[in-house]
């Protein structure tokens, strides 16, 4: 099911216009390579991302991940072809005031390639600072669909929103003249899904029901009776927040799952007991757990995070592929950024999920979505693989 049409309105975010007042700085280094040599001694690379705040725990596996795809890229020597890498990392603690300031300190040291960003809003405004600043920007966990196309310098190492939605869509056999239940809470975030589904499955031919349910509910018995009343093929759940529990608990004591297919969004692994008695009873669309692809780049990532004392998760592989990312713009481009972008645009490699390929139109980041569902493992929950879907069966609309 290839996604038919670009997603114009979803995802957005408010971004600052925030300029940096200096001329974006040449590669940093110890050599300038004037004269079109082997390339420069070093180069510098700014990782910014989330230690702390709200989203510490994607940036903790962002920077498990990267570290590990480093490692893995340059043999251990974190040089690439006699250029050494210096990496700075800076946490942003998911504010993007924050990030500009550290952004901005960076291209000041003439760093013109950075990478992070767990945060959509923080990656908004980075993006920003590179476009202004001709920096080259990898960004990671964050998934709002705008980030793709939105400059020439902005990269993804991640999956984005439009690939969540569109792997929704493959649990049905075909979507013309299906009809899809969206159950989501009458908010900003609400609404972009339901625009989402709206944008990239209803153009596949699905008939689309929003039931949206206001914040400060307690009560989603009459909801779950709503759901059960559209009569849908599906139903698509986007929610967050305190009363996640009690909302699928109504679900399940109205007997939603005995009479239509529930999808949800599987996060990492600290939310797999957050869905109590449905818990085996939800398909959950997945970007990925460490047992979900079969390869030897994966194995590597898991076994050299594990050796270092993490846990591989959810955003794990973005932190490894932005690694992969970087050793690649630097073995070609050797620190100057057209070089880096022509050497990144198109570049396709295999990743801990397998093929994975910038397109070079826009920079989405096209690779394997997965189906999955929960099992009991005792007191605890386990995540186990239904489904590969494939890139192409999932792949954004290309951004204009």
């Amino acid at each position: 099911m290839r996604i038919g049409k670009k997603l114009a309105a979803v995802g957005l975010f408010a971004s600052a216009a925030l300029v940096l007042s200096a001329c974006a700085p040449a590669a940093s280094s110890s050599n300038d390579n004037e004269g079109g040599g082997e390339g420069p001694e070093s180069v510098s690379v700014g990782i910014i991302t989330s230690e702390t705040g709200a989203l510490a725990s994607y940036g903790a596996q962002y920077l498990d991940g990267f570290k590990a795809g480093l490692d893995y890229a340059t043999d251990g020597t974190n040089e690439v072809d006699g250029i050494a890498l210096d990496i700075q990392y800076i946490d942003d603690a998911g504010d993007p005031d924050k990030a500009v300031t550290a952004a901005k300190d960076l291209i000041g040291q003439g760093v013109n390639l950075l990478a992070g960003s767990a945060s959509s809003g923080v990656a908004a405004v980075v993006a920003e600072q590179a476009e202004q600043n001709k920096v080259v920007f990898i960004s990671g966990p964050a998934a709002a669909d705008a980030l793709t196309g939105i400059n020439d310098y902005t990269f993804r190492s991640g999956r984005q929103s439009a690939q969540d939605v569109a792997t929704a869509g493959t649990f049905l056999d075909g979507l013309d003249g299906k009809t899809i239940a969206v159950l989501a809470q009458n908010t900003a975030f609400g609404q972009g899904n339901v625009a989402a589904v709206e944008a990239i499955l209803g153009t596949q031919g699905a008939t689309i029901t929003p039931v949206l349910v206001a914040e400060d509910v307690t009560e989603f018995t009459p909801f779950a009776t709503q759901v059960l009343d559209t009569g849908a093929d599906l139903v698509f759940v986007a929610w967050a927040g305190a009363t996640t529990g009690a909302m699928w608990q109504a679900m399940s004591q109205q007997g939603v799952f005995d009479s239509i297919p529930v999808v949800t969004g599987l996060g990492d692994s600290i939310t797999f007991g957050a869905y109590g008695e449905a818990s085996e009873q939800i398909s959950f669309l997945n970007h990925y757990f460490p047992g979900a692809p079969d390869n030897e780049v994966n194995d590597a990532m898991v076994e050299a995070v594990e050796a270092a004392g993490g846990t591989p998760d959810l955003f794990t592989p973005d932190g490894f592929n932005a690694a992969l990312m970087i050793v690649q713009a630097v073995k070609e481009g050797k620190g100057d950024v057209d070089a880096m972008i022509d050497a990144l645009e198109g570049f396709s490699f295999d990743g801990p999920k397998g093929k994975t390929t910038v397109r070079a139109s826009d920079h989405a980041l096209l690779q394997e979505m997965y189906q999955v569902k929960l099992v009991a493992d005792g007191d605890t929950f386990t995540p186990e693989l239904v489904a590969t879907v494939s890139a192409d069966d999932v792949a954004p609309a290309e951004a204009q």
